[in-house]
């Protein structure tokens, strides 16, 4: 017998497969992953779609509403179960290790959740379940990450389009803030400054200095990328002083500068790079 919650996820996953974590219906616009638990009796992987809360450094936290139900949802009592699940962010796919938080860490994460979309303390009046939050941090593995992509060129354009949709998420909840910078938004900021400050690092370090040995003719534009990488630095670092000292009016405004310069370097960086990463 068709089960509608069953085949509505089954959907929404493979849209989010099919189109780098993008979907449409009510996850459009929103921050999802697929996160894949083992099942607490049954031993077998169960993926599901779930909204995210980015927490700065290795974890992003997820939490256990089931829509304001009076059971925890499946996948909370399968990482109650067992701890470490996989996290699909639609370019990324990783090992995390589930933290259920408590007390006043739990209470701090679904203030600033609440916070930033009024949605979470509505399901929590619909119950007498205290809502869980869970931490997932990532589990460090050697070498580089594991991108879902079919070729070095298509997956540098998916780390791209990932941050230009993290960037306009982050635009647009500015716009609807109001006149203050909640918590969350500002660990939203601050967790794409550093995401972005990996990215740059790790290309700095590994497919610039490759692309310039293999193809000589492309180390002018590498040159340019290299100062380009210099100068967002700058902007990011701009930003976080602006965050830091809690000037609501100029946060908005540095956001945007960084939106127009980035938006200008990944598109120039695609131009040069992706045509030798994929002939290379």
């Amino acid at each position: 017998m068709p089960h509608p919650v069953q085949d509505f996820n089954q959907s929404v996953i493979e849209e989010f497969r099919a189109n780098h974590g993008r979907v449409g219906g009510p996850f459009e616009g929103g921050r999802l992953i697929l996160l894949t638990t083992t099942g607490a009796r049954t031993g077998t992987p169960h993926t599901t779609p779930v909204g995210y809360l980015p927490d700065g450094g290795d974890r992003i936290l997820v939490i256990a509403s089931a829509g304001g139900s009076s059971r925890h949802p499946d996948w909370y009592r399968n990482l109650v179960a067992h701890p470490q699940v996989t996290v699909d962010s639609g370019v990324f796919t990783y090992e995390a290790r589930a933290e259920v938080l408590r007390d006043e860490a739990r209470d701090q994460a679904f203030a600033r959740a609440v916070e930033a979309d009024r949605g979470w303390a509505a399901y929590q009046e619909k119950t007498d379940r205290i809502i869980p939050v869970v931490a997932l941090h990532e589990i460090p593995r050697p070498g580089p990450p594991h991108i879902n992509a079919t070729s070095p060129g298509q997956a540098l354009k998916a780390v791209h389009d990932a941050f230009r949709h993290e960037l306009a998420l982050i635009r647009r909840e500015m716009a609807t803030g109001g006149s203050t910078l909640g918590a969350q938004l500002r660990v939203n900021c601050l967790t794409f400054c550093q995401g972005l400050h990996n990215h740059h690092t790790g290309e700095g370090a590994g497919i610039f200095p490759f692309l310039a040995d293999r193809h000589p003719e492309s180390r002018p534009a590498i040159d340019r990328l290299h100062a380009e990488h210099e100068h967002i630095a700058a902007l990011v670092e701009e930003l976080r002083r602006t965050l830091a000292a809690d000037d609501t009016t100029a946060v908005p405004a540095e956001v945007e500068r960084l939106t127009t310069e980035l938006e200008a370097h990944l598109t120039y960086e695609e131009e040069q790079l992706i045509p030798l990463l994929d002939r290379t």
